[in-house]
């Protein structure tokens, strides 16, 4: 198929009273979307797994391999400037309409499962004082979660532009427990401590095993990092989405990388392995007292609250823009004269409650829900970086007045390629699976607008798509029946 052959022109920037966002806002959307409930769940997610030299390795692999797709949003947003809701604009220009259909609707389902780690986390973090909480999977946590869910749709309801308002004043009150953690954890750094968590404890394994059960933890906080590109249709200017997704990123990766490493030298890793989420919080604690805990769980929550923000409203553009596309049923296109799509945000909000009820079954609902939001995200991701590979090759700008850079765009995309087929691999089968048993339903959703549209379902290069898609859920669904595999 020739490249492009299935793009469509931009739809519509929205109705008359759609928001315009600038730079900074842009910018702070993508902060607002990555610093979220993962920043606060880092150090026991990594003393779980690795030591100080595994954690290095990782942020340093981690780091470059999003820089890489950071860069590939950047890219393309300039390349193809046309294109909107990045992520499932490029899958549909490079590779069809189905893997386009799929690619929107694996987005979309990583933001709602998602938005439910934030809830569990506030429960489980406010469960340190209320025990009738929980971790966050409690029947009450789950009430109190489900209302929250709901009053936010009401807020996001409301217009677009106050939201984004919102969320830009959050994001930066969210940032100062974060960096005041850094600082005192610097302060109370015990270099002994931090020596003997170099090498990882013996529960560890070998530091290749180390470094891949990391893999997961660091694609979940890395998610927005497309924020920018995402919402591109309500910028300004389009230059500014490629530069608000590199500033957001630097930012983030220098908060990230340093609340993981100073938390090695405050406790053994042994410790902090077994620390209750926020596990931030008990490190501090540890550190200098009950104040840091209370300090870290009301910045914790703030943070929460902001990201839950940011992730709805690219959740619900992922849906409009593909119905305004004809990829998704018609009513996901409608929107209100404030520019919301309220459809697509009901759909939203009811697929975080429903997921958030299944969170009661799991061993784990905060870890789970973690994970099987990074394994969603890594098809997009996959079908986004091996687009701009096809657009490096072709050596086409598609902008009037930008050079083709073919040689530097080339090995940005083959090495975001590189990075997030690996992370498919470091996802394991279980989450594979599990990710399948999600896709393969969605179909319903694509086969709604073709006949809506009095179109052919499926072309023969679909139909291959739709029986591996297909014969994975089963396989998934067999194996969580015989129990091979658990949430």
């Amino acid at each position: 198929m020739a490249e492009d052959s299935t793009s469509t022109a931009a739809p519509e920037s929205g109705t008359a009273g759609a928001a315009k966002l600038a730079l900074p806002t842009l910018t702070m959307m993508v902060v607002g979307s990555m610093v979220g409930a993962g920043v606060f769940s880092l150090p026991r997610r990594f003393a779980q797994e690795t030591g100080v030299a595994g954690a290095l390795i990782a942020w340093a692999i981690a780091g470059t391999g999003m820089l890489m797709l950071a860069l590939v949003f950047q890219t393309l947003a300039v390349r193809r400037p046309h294109l909107d809701a990045g992520v499932y604009a490029y899958a549909k220009a490079g590779f069809g309409e189905y893997l386009g259909f799929f690619s929107a609707f694996g987005y979309w389902a990583s933001a709602c499962v998602g938005n439910v780690t934030y809830w569990v986390l506030i429960m489980s973090t406010v469960g340190a004082i209320a025990p009738a909480l929980g971790e966050g999977d409690t029947a009450l946590a789950i009430v109190l979660s489900s209302i929250g869910l709901w009053l936010f749709f009401l807020l996001i309801r409301r217009g677009v532009k106050e939201a984004t308002t919102i969320n830009r004043i959050v994001t930066v009150a969210k940032l100062v427990p974060i960096l005041v953690f850094i600082v005192l954890a610097l302060f109370y750094f015990d270099a002994d401590v931090f020596a003997d968590n170099f090498a990882g404890a013996d529960y560890a394994g070998s530091l290749f095993h180390q470094v891949r059960g990391t893999m997961l933890a660091t694609v979940f906080v890395f998610l927005g990092i497309e924020g920018a590109s995402v919402y591109s249709r309500h910028a300004k200017r389009r230059s500014d989405v490629g530069r608000a997704t590199i500033l957001g990123f630097l930012s983030v990766f220098a908060i990230f990388a340093s609340v993981t490493i100073v938390s090695y030298g405050l406790l053994p890793m042994a410790e902090i392995a077994q620390l209750r989420q926020p596990s931030m919080a008990g490190v501090l604690e540890a550190a200098v007292g009950t104040w840091g805990e209370v300090f870290v769980s009301v910045g914790l929550i703030v943070s929460v609250l902001g990201a839950y923000l940011a992730w709805t409203l690219m959740a619900a553009e992922v849906l409009f823009v593909a119905a305004k596309d004809h990829d998704m049923p018609r009513f996901l296109a409608r929107a209100t004269a404030e520019d919301v799509p309220v459809p697509a945000l009901l759909m939203t909000t009811l697929l975080s409650q429903v997921v958030l009820v299944v969170t009661a079954f799991s061993d784990d609902a905060f870890n789970f829900a973690l994970d099987l939001t990074s394994a969603l995200s890594l098809i997009p991701y996959l079908l986004a970086a091996a687009y701009a590979v096809r657009v490096a090759r072709a050596g086409d700008t598609g902008t009037p007045g930008v050079p083709a850079g073919r040689t530097a765009d080339l090995l940005v995309a083959g090495l975001a390629t590189v990075y997030t087929a690996f992370l498919v691999y470091a996802a394991g089968l279980k989450f594979v699976l599990v990710s399948f048993i999600v896709y393969a339903p969605a179909t319903v959703l694509f086969v709604m607008a073709r006949r809506e549209q009095n179109r052919r379902l499926f072309s023969p290069r679909d139909l291959v798509v739709l029986v591996v898609s297909t014969a994975g859920a089963l396989v998934g669904v067999v194996a969580l029946a015989a129990g091979w595999i658990s949430l």
